[in-house]
């Protein structure tokens, strides 16, 4: 339960969006669009570290034409946590210099917009904020994330936004009593993009060997019609003569034969 009301925001019918850092005045606005919109109950803590930048960056969406007079109250969150790369679950997918200990990577913790904002871009400004963080920083090869594995709306953004889904992990989330996969989610910056990431590879063999079937079968089928021929009666003769057929032509092959 939250500890809180229910955020019951209305859009504006000109909404004007804008995107800054959160500020600790954001921390009640903050804790409670966390606890309407995610099923995990996360530490007042968290919520310290985020609004005071501890160890975790953010960014917030605020809507500068809000019908309420609150101007500059949060609609939207991103908050995100460097992590080092040697640390990290995706460091097997990483091209970087072992050798080195600043290689780092962006993991984002949270992602939300209140309904009432939604279907506005807000959510893919927000990743684009993230985006360019990472970018401008010269030792981070990638942003990474988890998604649990019904949230489908989430997954298409991180796919449109290509995001590539590296893995699939297994009960990950463990929520009301119940396991939840969970889908990890990567984003290569400054060149950080292994040649082949492990679900990648699986992708490209079965591709590979989906083919060598159709390629298989294809000659299969045309051994089949070569050992089997129809017959066809040909114009008014009585004969009946074995008949192969392309796309472009109608070959009858005997004693007469004909191209159409």
């Amino acid at each position: 339960m939250s500890l809180y009301p229910m955020m019951n925001l209305r859009a504006s019918r000109h909404p004007s969006i804008s995107y800054r850092p959160i500020r600790p005045s954001d921390l009640e606005v903050l804790v409670k669009i966390h606890g309407d919109l995610f099923p995990i109950r996360y530490e007042l803590e968290f919520f310290h570290s985020v609004v005071h930048g501890r160890d975790i960056v953010s960014w917030g969406a605020v809507d500068r034409n809000s019908p309420n007079g609150e101007n500059d109250e949060l609609i939207g969150f991103v908050t995100a946590r460097i992590v080092m790369a040697k640390e990290s679950e995706i460091e097997d997918m990483l091209r970087c210099d072992k050798s080195r200990s600043d290689q780092s990577l962006v993991y984002i913790l949270t992602l939300g917009v209140v309904e009432s904002y939604r279907n506005l871009g807000i959510a893919t400004s927000l990743i684009r904020e993230v985006i360019k963080y990472a970018s401008d920083m010269p030792n981070c090869r990638a942003i990474y994330l988890h998604v649990i594995s019904y949230n489908n709306s989430a997954i298409h953004l991180y796919q449109k936004m290509s995001f590539l889904c590296v893995r699939r992990l297994h009960a990950f989330y463990y929520i009301d009593g119940q396991h939840y996969d969970a889908y990890l989610f990567s984003y290569y910056v400054n060149g950080g993009r292994s040649p082949c990431s492990p679900l990648e590879l699986v992708t490209l063999i079965m591709t590979y060997m989906r083919k060598g079937l159709k390629l298989v079968f294809s000659r299969v089928s045309k051994n089949t019609e070569k050992n089997g021929p129809k017959r066809v009666k040909y114009r008014d003769k009585s004969c009946l003569l074995p008949m192969t057929q392309s796309k472009r032509s109608i070959t009858i092959e005997g004693p007469e034969s004909d191209h159409v």
